[in-house]
């Protein structure tokens, strides 16, 4: 049986624009989006569009893929009346981060560092069950940790007996970051100790077919969250999926498609930046996107990465960027 294959959120690099492109790849059956940080305040809804333009697009990906917003904060008040005002823009479900690594957000109370109060992630969570609609979704991720792996169970305890519906867990602990190995075997043992209806995903570490069949096996997971071996290779999950996987020259229109996008988005001084950062993990799995990046190097000139990009020899993209999307110039 195939894995449910999950797109995973990463702040500062997998968004919006990049969950468009790789989404229209196939294989991927649902994503979850970066952190929107909830503090002391109701957000207008703005902010949540902002972070997640999809919820303009009936809370999908061009290519219809859902987008599950992540909330991230320590407020369970708070968390609980700006999920409420997010339940209204009619997501695919509510998303709450108690993984993220960053020293900036743990300094503030936020991601991984509530891993040490496995109580206080007990109230988050039920709170936000408790003020979204019923057949709503509510998920959460974690990591194994914060300092070490010690209370794992007890967060993922906390996490499932607060009626969360799905548990992603990442498979390392906030020190360990994303150091190599992933520790598979502790997302199995945390299961054993949780319900059988929850839904528990494993994320780490998955870089190729052989990795997400060896953590399956490891795990005992059907479902998987993929990230960076995603956007090193945007054919992963189909490849997963045993449906093949995605050339360099199926990857040249999306770089297309990207490039617009971020035309339309980000400011033309961090434009070329954009795309140099994407094909940096291209290169790690695609020869051409190394011979890419080498020519691209040393140019932040929105208008030398347009010259290259038109003269690629470029197919004709299968799913378009809509003429409302596409920019009238870099």
């Amino acid at each position: 049986m195939n894995p449910t294959l999950l797109l995973a959120p990463m702040e500062g690099l997998l968004d919006a624009t990049l969950r468009d492109v790789l989404t229209r790849t196939g294989g991927v059956d649902r994503c979850v989006s970066e952190f929107i940080r909830v503090t002391d305040t109701l957000l207008p809804e703005r902010a949540f569009v902002r972070v997640v333009p999809e919820l303009l697009n009936g809370g999908r990906t061009w290519a219809g893929v859902p987008v599950r917003p992540q909330l991230l904060g320590s407020d369970p008040v708070c968390l609980a009346e700006n999920a409420a005002r997010l339940a209204a823009l009619s997501p695919s479900g509510v998303d709450l981060n108690f993984g993220c690594p960053a020293k900036t957000v743990n300094r503030s109370r936020g991601g991984a560092v509530l891993l040490d109060e496995p109580e206080l992630i007990g109230r988050i969570v039920s709170a936000v069950r408790r003020a979204v609609p019923a057949h709503l979704p509510v998920s959460a991720k974690m990591r194994l940790g914060y300092g070490d792996d010690r209370v794992a169970e007890d967060c993922a305890l906390a996490i499932a007996g607060a009626g969360a519906d799905e548990l992603v867990i990442h498979a390392r602990t906030k020190a360990q970051g994303y150091r190599p190995p992933a520790y598979w075997e502790r997302i199995a043992e945390v299961r054993t100790v949780l319900p059988a209806d929850l839904a528990v995903i494993a994320n780490g570490e998955i870089w190729t077919v052989a990795d997400a069949q060896r953590c399956r096996e490891v795990t005992g997971c059907d479902r998987l969250m993929i990230g960076r071996g995603m956007v090193t290779d945007p054919g992963l999950a189909l490849a997963i999926k045993g449906r093949g996987g995605v050339s360099w020259s199926q990857i040249l229109p999306l770089l297309s498609v990207f490039w617009s996008q971020v035309c339309g988005r980000v400011e033309r001084r961090h434009r070329a930046g954009r795309l140099k950062q994407w094909l940096n993990y291209l290169r790690k799995h695609h020869p051409e996107g190394q011979r890419a990046f080498d020519e691209l190097r040393e140019s932040n000139d929105p208008a030398r990465v347009e010259a290259w990009l038109q003269a690629q020899t470029l197919p004709q993209d299968p799913m378009p960027v809509p003429a409302a999307e596409i920019p009238v110039a870099c």
